[in-house]
């Protein structure tokens, strides 16, 4: 008999009356001598499904293994509930155990384990209910921006993980390297010889594709990528991760306005999508941990996001008269508790933060006419913070390469990059998401080690 999934056992089309075949992971068991009830999930929804053993059919041996932890594979007729809680329910005919889990010794045995407990027990908590939510959250999401972009007519372009390049000029990055560490070859003058490397040079895993995705843009017309990025901050706040998926569009022809609609757009896409589809996941979510979280995301997309200068807001955060651990001031990198204050409690609305000043943004930004600005912006969100990070691009040779020329960026890892301006240069724009940050925002979780399988963090590269 072929297996039907929970998911579709709940659905509107649910057999009631036929036999069904379901597998599964047991979540709990209860009962007496006369009747067993067992709470099954497979993975496919937030909900259980309600198997009853009737132990007129059924020994205590046969039942003595279906544990918390166990799987199981259960025939039976699917019939109305009259109990609580659940609409169907499993009338047991025959059962069949694939694996046991002792329950001396699952970790997941008891309820109510905190985030900290189960970030040590990343290889099973995605069987808990947090994490099946979470995770199905994530695929949809994840499904919901290549559709966005593929409806649009938007190329999915993959660009490198292993670079010579760093994009941000941050410096924090994986070297790649087959050279023998406890033996590395030297120059005359002491330096590593990477010429003697598996890529004849210094190689680094990549912190972002946005420079190899400008080069798809002025080809295609509209590109993005998505992918994993890392970076080698030694950084162990809720935020930040060593290995994360970042998204990244690039498009020809596109000025700082078309690309605030395009990211305005696409957040709200995203999250419409999540929630059309994973309404039962984020519910719960929101019950055990974000009450306000459904009532946020329908915000969103009710709301025009905000265009505000920087200048503009640095005078609001200057007459706000709140107090904020870090100053503000015109030339500041606003941080998280700026961001938010204009978000959460100035404007009560997304905001898309405009015109920063060019000394704290990257080399390749286009600068305004007043000098001292660049086409920056980025999308600023409830709870998060900074969600986007993009810019109209600097298409004129010549002050791109005085840019270059005044950070001290080395010629030789930016002559490829150049070439795009130097034959048949366009107007272009893009942006950044970090995908991690969205699916902060769209389930309510406030660690970002909980929105991703397996995270990467200092000191953490177990599972």
């Amino acid at each position: 008999m072929k297996r039907t999934k929970i998911v579709d056992i709940f659905g509107p089309e649910a057999p009631v009356g036929s036999e069904v075949s379901v597998k599964g992971w047991v979540r709990t068991r209860r009962g007496n001598k006369h009747v067993q009830f067992v709470a099954l999930n497979d993975g496919s929804t937030i909900k259980n499904l309600q198997i009853v053993f009737d132990m007129a059919q059924f020994d205590d041996e046969q039942l003595k293994p279906v544990t918390t932890g166990s799987a199981i594979h259960v025939t039976g007729v699917l019939v109305e509930s009259m109990g609580k809680g659940q609409s169907v329910e499993v009338q047991a005919t025959t059962l069949e155990i694939y694996g046991t889990a002792d329950p001396e010794t699952y970790p997941l045995q008891k309820k109510g384990h905190t985030l900290e407990f189960l970030r040590e027990k990343a290889h099973l908590r995605p069987r808990t209910n947090t994490f099946g939510a979470v995770l199905r959250v994530r695929s949809a999401l994840a499904f919901a921006i290549h559709k966005f972009f593929q409806e649009r007519g938007f190329f999915y372009l993959h660009t490198p993980l292993i670079t010579a390049s760093d994009c941000e000029g941050a410096g924090a990055m994986f070297q790649v390297t087959t050279l023998p560490l406890n033996d590395l070859p030297k120059t005359e003058n002491g330096e590593i010889d990477y010429s003697a490397d598996f890529f004849g040079k210094q190689a680094a895993l990549t912190v972002s594709g946005q420079l190899e995705g400008e080069l798809g843009a002025t080809a295609l017309g509209a590109i993005y990528t998505f992918g994993p990025t890392f970076r080698a901050e030694n950084s162990n706040t809720p935020r930040h991760l060593a290995e994360f998926w970042m998204i990244e569009p690039e498009v020809a022809f596109n000025d700082i306005t078309d690309n605030m609609q395009l990211a305005e757009d696409f957040i709200k896409y995203c999250v419409k999508y999540a929630l059309d589809n994973c309404r039962d996941d984020i519910e719960f979510l929101a019950s055990m941990y974000d009450k306000d979280l459904v009532e946020r995301l329908e915000s969103v997309l009710k709301d025009e996001f905000v265009r505000l200068a920087y200048t503009e807001g640095i005078e609001i955060l200057e007459k706000s008269g709140k107090k904020f651990e870090f100053p503000v001031y015109w030339g500041a990198d606003l941080s998280s508790e700026h961001e938010r204050y204009l978000v959460e409690e100035h404007f009560k609305r997304p905001v898309i933060l405009t015109d920063y000043p060019k000394e704290i943004k990257a080399f390749y930004m286009k600068q305004n006419e007043d000098g001292k600005t660049v086409r920056a912006m980025d999308v600023l969100f409830p709870q998060i913070g900074e969600i986007i990070g993009g810019s109209e691009r600097e298409e004129s040779y010549e002050k791109l390469l005085a840019r270059i020329e005044e950070l001290e960026i080395p010629m030789k890892d930016m002559w490829w990059y150049l070439d795009t301006r130097r034959f048949g240069t366009v107007p272009h724009s893009g942006f950044g998401l970090g995908f991690e940050r969205l699916v902060l925002f769209v389930t309510g979780m406030t660690n970002i080690r909980d929105v991703i399988p397996f995270p990467r963090t200092p000191g953490n590269a177990e599972f």
